[in-house]
């Protein structure tokens, strides 16, 4: 089978597109021919931090396709069936003509949802709907600012936000912002021409993915009890987080830090929402799976709007 590999030579790291041994199932994983994957900060990040890369050698999280081998024990999905998935958490590998994986990380796949679309939702939308349900406690009603809305976990965020009834305040880059508009923020706010933590705007939520300012500028935008939470940024930011975000805590105003997790049940969920046209995946680009080197180089840059999908085989 054809895979995106990633192969380190002297000092240069590059992904190349391989001939390898196709997967055989074990006893509780299906064997899935993937259709479509998507690009992930999950997936790229290991590149240029150099730690995290999947034993493999295979990145990517996102998959959606058909199931074309059960292993004996699989009782959740039988050949045929079209499935969608975060497979991070059994060492990636959705770059690929196909993946053994086990039946647990997958879900079945709405047929009223394309297979580009579908593979847009795994990572980013259960990232943002465990920021604002479980981390950020968000209930109709309050006052939530987004930090960055226009990415992947960001335009699923301000949809998802709007969907739990809050009043949305989203920040993005002049690109952006019809399309966040669009999305349904409340007010949409230009941070290249205007510095939000700077006013004096205060919010019972705050959503910062991959937010840029201090900590101390986050909490000062917060009302009492409200929730600060980070979701992503750089190494050094998250780092600040995890260190500092308890000591600043202390008393009513909370930072916290969402480590996103896969779950079948929230990925069911957000599913049925994207079904249903509550939320709809925002996609920017799709590129072929031998240009999967240039479509994580593009995300990486960090100017995507929405996601990136990579098309890996056809129907």
């Amino acid at each position: 089978m054809k895979a995106i590999v990633y192969e380190k030579v002297s000092s240069s790291k590059t992904l190349v597109l391989r001939d390898i041994v196709k997967p055989m199932p074990n006893t509780h994983e299906v064997l899935v021919r993937i259709h479509a994957a998507s690009v992930n900060a999950l997936d790229y990040r290991p590149m240029q931090m150099g730690v995290g890369i999947p034993k493999s050698r295979i990145f990517g999280a996102d998959i959606v396709g058909m199931v074309e081998e059960v292993g004996r024990d699989v009782t959740s999905f039988k050949t045929g069936d079209m499935v969608v998935g975060d497979i991070s958490g059994n060492g990636c590998g959705g770059f690929a003509d196909y993946v053994a994986v086990d039946e647990k990380v997958l879900a079945l796949k709405p047929s009223a949802i394309p297979d580009e679309l579908a593979a847009a939702v795994p990572v980013a939308a259960v990232t943002a709907l465990q920021a604002l349900r479980d981390k950020g406690e968000v209930k109709a009603g309050m006052s939530l600012l987004i930090y960055g809305a226009g990415g992947g976990v960001g335009t699923y965020a301000v949809q998802l936000a709007s969907y739990l009834g809050a009043q949305v305040t989203a920040t993005c880059s002049t690109r952006n912002t019809a399309l966040v508009r669009s999305l349904g923020a409340n007010e949409v706010i230009d941070y290249t021409r205007e510095d939000i933590t700077t006013s004096n705007r205060r919010f019972d939520r705050i959503i910062a993915i991959n937010g840029y300012h201090r900590l101390s500028a986050y909490k000062h935008l917060l009302v009492p009890n409200g929730i600060f939470v980070m979701v992503g940024g750089s190494l050094k930011q998250i780092f600040t987080s995890l260190l500092f975000g308890p000591f600043m805590s202390v008393g009513s105003k909370k930072m916290r830090t969402l480590a996103a997790k896969p779950n079948r049940e929230d990925l069911e969920f957000v599913l049925d929402l994207v079904a249903s046209g509550k939320i709809h995946p925002v996609i920017d680009r799709c590129y072929p799976l031998e240009q999967t080197a240039e479509a994580m180089s593009y995300v990486s840059e960090g100017h995507a709007q929405g996601k990136v999908v990579i098309t890996v085989t056809s129907k």
